[in-house]
């Protein structure tokens, strides 16, 4: 016998007659007007501006959790942190960026350890400024995944029971989160809120930091490298502008070295220091001047190699004095053309032939050649620069190469040298 099938109706009256019920209520009178209220104005009922300074807070906020927690405090160890404001930069990083700990400072880690070369994973020296400029998230998303790299780099970051169940393999479940916190309390504009504040960290840090940080700006010191302050404020990307100061000493807490450079950064750091909340380990070394020594001695040494890079700057400016004075005397000579080749190259003499570009080194060769005066400068800087660099030599013999050296600048008559020798025998170390 064939088996009867069944079918029930599910229609029922009396449900399809509360179903519209409750739909009228809810599209139509107050608790309508309330949705769409807060689909246009969210629950804060904010205003235009109201909105922007949400967004910029929050975003200064993330900036100031990357250059505080990850870059010094993890990737360089220049400062501690209490476990309060640790533990609130890891979960605003987590609800803000995504980023994992470990990945971010084994990823700058080996920025420093590779610089310029094809392993560095974001300079724009190896993979041009174009490609740092429109591709640093994907770079740093590359490296990241490497398993050596984390390996090698990424040590000495948390590994907590947070980190290992929720922040790393959970880690895009913060943008989500913060998304639905921004509709909540925006509404729809929310949704550019938290677009704004996804795109913060790649637009600032991947781009600007990673890729105009060397390419463009200023220098204060020839660090090894071709990195540039972008900026002597250091309040956007929180101190993060001066990235030359910072590849220069990359152990720092502090960013800003010179009188008018400002690095919000560090205001931040001080801040949580007089709170407890926080500890510094370095900061920049200052070059300390005495008396003059009739001989420099192995205390002199210390001072100068403490403050090499300093000092080197001092010697870059006196180059560009003397080159400027020597381009004065040439126009006022008549010898224009001489002038004109010798001015070409004035901002490329104290600096070295790898940060040159394509023909400048010829340049600077042959200006070296006919003015005998500079020739004797940039030979006698490379004899200076030879105190720490050389590594097979003892201390003592260094000692005597400081003494042979102040001899000959002060015997050279050039008044450049000579004060420059006077200098290094005031040098002490603190």
């Amino acid at each position: 016998m064939a088996q009867a099938t069944v079918i029930y109706d599910t229609y029922n009256p009396a449900s399809s007659y509360w179903f519209s019920r409750m739909s009228d209520f809810l599209l139509s009178g107050p608790v309508h007007d309330a949705l769409v209220n807060w689909a246009i104005q969210g629950l804060a009922d904010a205003s235009w501006w109201q909105i922007v300074a949400f967004t910029l807070l929050v975003t200064h906020i993330t900036i100031a959790s990357v250059t505080i927690f990850l870059h010094r405090a993890q990737a360089h160890r220049s400062l501690e942190l209490h476990a309060a404001p640790s533990h609130f930069f890891r979960f605003w990083l987590w609800l803000t960026t995504s980023t994992v700990t470990k990945q971010w400072v084994a990823v700058h880690r080996k920025h420093h350890a590779k610089c310029e070369t094809d392993e560095d994973p974001h300079s724009p020296v190896a993979h041009g400024i174009r490609k740092v400029l429109l591709e640093g998230r994907e770079l740093y998303r590359e490296e990241a995944l490497k398993e050596d790299t984390l390996k090698k780099y990424g040590h000495n970051t948390p590994d907590d029971w947070l980190e290992r169940h929720l922040y790393t393999p959970r880690n895009n479940w913060g943008p989500i989160l913060m998304l639905l916190i921004d509709v909540a309390l925006f509404g729809a504009i929310g949704i550019t809120v938290w677009a704004v504040q996804m795109l913060w960290i790649p637009i600032f840090a991947a781009g600007v930091i990673n890729g105009l940080g060397h390419f463009w700006g200023y220098r204060n010191f020839e660090a090894p490298d071709a990195s540039t302050n972008v900026s002597p404020w250091g309040i956007l990307i929180g101190g993060e502008e001066l990235h030359n100061n910072h590849h220069t000493y990359p152990t720092s807490a502090k960013l800003s070295v010179k009188p008018y450079e400002f690095d919000i950064g560090w205001g931040y750091i001080r801040l949580m220091e007089m709170a407890g909340l926080a500890k510094v380990r370095k900061t920049p070394p200052r070059l300390q001047l005495g008396d003059i020594k009739p001989v420099a001695d192995a205390k002199t040494l210390e001072a100068i190699v403490a403050n090499r890079y300093e000092l080197m700057a001092g010697y870059a400016r006196e180059v560009r004095l003397a080159c400027t004075a020597e381009v004065q005397r040439l126009k006022a000579s008549g010898e224009t053309s001489a002038a004109r080749q010798l001015e070409r190259v004035r901002k490329w003499l104290h600096r070295d032939v790898a940060q040159m570009p394509e023909g400048m080194p010829q340049a600077v060769d042959q200006a070296l050649a006919e003015h005998p005066k500079l020739a004797k400068l940039i030979a006698m800087r490379e004899e200076l620069r030879a105190l720490w660099t050389r590594t097979n030599v003892s201390a003592e013999q260094l000692v005597l190469d400081l003494q042979a050296w102040c001899h000959r600048a002060e015997s050279s008559g050039i008044a450049a040298l000579q004060e420059f020798s006077h200098k290094l025998r005031a040098a002490h170390a603190t």
